[in-house]
């Protein structure tokens, strides 16, 4: 496993997101729309790709949301080689990285239908109310964690 420091110009994570879409689009269904307006790449320069045996499996990237708080976004590990801690992995060096940056927490949001990824992030994150765009959104989840 060998983790990547990269922007969101880097071809593997650009592949990998256009894969996290295909599968959020089936998982949302006619919620994707709304969502999709959110997960635009094109401002993310801090992105993380895993490379399992030098083929990238995994992907995530952290963006500023405010002076003290940065917002993990694209988090995604191709299905076939989840289970393996990966997505930890990918947390880890982002969390890190976000504290490096001068940041004090990191919030994210998912939707309800992505009952993995909730399980993934209630075990080192807790709820929140729903920020941002979110606030109101019913098919969302928010959590925060404090770095």
């Amino acid at each position: 496993m060998k983790l990547l420091k990269t922007t969101s110009e880097n071809p593997d994570f650009i592949q990998l997101v256009k894969m996290l879409d295909e599968y959020l689009a089936f998982m949302d269904g006619e919620d994707h729309a709304f969502y999709d307006q959110f997960n635009k790449i094109d401002l993310l320069n801090h992105c993380v790709v895993l490379y399992e045996a030098e083929n990238p499996v995994g992907c995530g990237a952290i963006k500023a949301y405010d002076e003290e708080s940065a917002e993990l976004k694209r988090m995604f590990v191709i299905p076939e080689f989840r289970g393996k801690g990966y997505a930890s992995k990918i947390m880890e060096t982002l969390e890190s990285w976000a504290k490096d940056l001068g940041f004090e927490s990191l919030i994210l949001e998912t939707g309800i239908q992505q009952t993995d990824a909730i399980k993934l992030y209630q075990k080192t994150y807790q709820p929140i109310e729903n920020y941002g765009p979110y606030k109101g959104i019913a098919t969302s989840v928010c959590f925060k964690k404090v770095l």
